[in-house]
């Protein structure tokens, strides 16, 4: 497996303990594949509403809920034109997740370097069946 370099010291128990509420809570918005294709969608750059329709085929209120969702989360802010409501990244740290994750997933050389432990694929297939089961 690779491992990320980094100069900084990795942080304490204690600080890992205290942040894992607050890093669950914001990942449990990602883990919807709706929203996290339209969070990669928006990371690439602003995007109005009708770009979001047209591009990924979402139904209108099916997006609408789930940019709803998105920002009352707090990951998405947006920015009125005339009649066109354009929507970019405001959370940093989804922007940087979602920089991570098009890294990880859509670059075919880096993808193909990390692949899942077999457990761990037939759990995506699956992700009712609890990991450690054989079955």
């Amino acid at each position: 497996m690779v491992q990320p370099q980094s100069t900084v010291p990795p942080p304490s128990l204690d600080q890992l303990k205290a942040k894992a509420p607050e890093a669950a809570a914001f990942l449990r918005h990602l883990a919807n594949p709706s929203r996290l294709i339209l969070l990669c969608h928006i990371a690439q750059g602003e995007r109005s509403v009708t770009d979001m329709q047209r591009d990924l085929g979402f139904k209108q209120p099916a997006l609408s809920q789930q940019l709803a969702d998105l920002r009352r989360s707090g990951l998405v802010q947006t920015r009125r034109e005339s009649r066109t409501i354009y929507y970019s990244i405001k959370d940093g740290r989804a922007a940087a997740v979602m920089a991570m994750l098009q890294e990880i997933f859509c670059r075919p050389a880096l993808a193909a370097s990390l692949e899942p432990p077999p457990a761990a694929a037939r759990f995506a297939e699956n992700p009712t069946r609890r990991l450690g089961d054989s079955s």
